[in-house]
């Protein structure tokens, strides 16, 4: 493929809920499910998250266990994935954990919508930014990129609207669903695919590739595009 193989990992509750009204980030895995995902991230070659999610919680994206970073060392790899945004407009904090926590490159796609000094101030982090003349950040053109750069394995941790975007442009391969006992409500709470939406019709298909039922209480489901 001329794009990282691309899946998307959630965790969500029993009423589909990914965060609380709030949007604060609120937990929802359980401590299977964290060991579970930190797996994920040191397998992977890059962690891609949204707007939203970068700019409202400023998320790590490291490899929490010492000896999973010290295994991919040993696999002549860094210690943490490449972590990359994806921002119409890129107004992070220069404090910012996505900027500050771990040993790791950090890429950051956007458009002209975000500000020369803001590109430049990203840039004298050490940040690779890739800005799009454009309204939003042509995601086909941001994948060809991150093949070239040499992620080949490419985790996304959304939020809803880059997976809804990265599903419906046919981008994604692979979706895996942590299901926990716990309802959140809220008709305004985001989802795993959230965005414009699609008609019946158009809804993209999938095939179950497995399900496991955890002692927890949570369900892991593993679909295939």
């Amino acid at each position: 493929m001329n794009r990282p193989y691309t899946f998307i990992n959630v965790a969500m509750t029993a009423d589909g809920k990914i965060d609380t009204f709030e949007r604060k980030g609120s937990a929802i895995s359980s401590a299977k499910d964290k060991q579970r995902v930190d797996e994920l991230r040191a397998a992977a070659d890059g962690i891609l998250v949204g707007g939203r999610t970068l700019l409202d919680e400023a998320p790590k994206l490291t490899v929490k266990s010492e000896a999973l970073r010290e295994g991919r060392v040993r696999q002549g790899r860094s210690p943490n994935p490449i972590k990359v945004g994806a921002a119409t407009v890129a107004d992070i904090p220069k404090d910012s954990d996505f900027i500050k926590a771990g040993d790791s490159r950090k890429v950051i796609f956007t458009t002209s919508r975000t500000s020369n000094s803001q590109l430049e101030g990203l840039r004298a982090l050490g940040v690779e930014v890739f800005v799009d003349d454009a309204p939003r950040v042509d995601l086909h053109k941001m994948m060809l990129t991150l093949k070239r750069t040499g992620v080949d394995h490419l985790m996304v941790e959304g939020g809803g609207t880059i997976n809804f975007e990265l599903m419906r442009l046919g981008l994604v391969d692979e979706l895996m669903i942590y299901i926990a006992p716990m309802i959140f409500g809220g008709a305004n709470a985001p989802t795993p695919a959230d965005g414009i939406g699609i008609p019946r019709e158009q809804a993209m298909q999938m095939k179950l590739a497995g399900i496991e039922q955890w002692d927890d209480g949570g369900v892991l489901l593993k679909y295939k595009f």
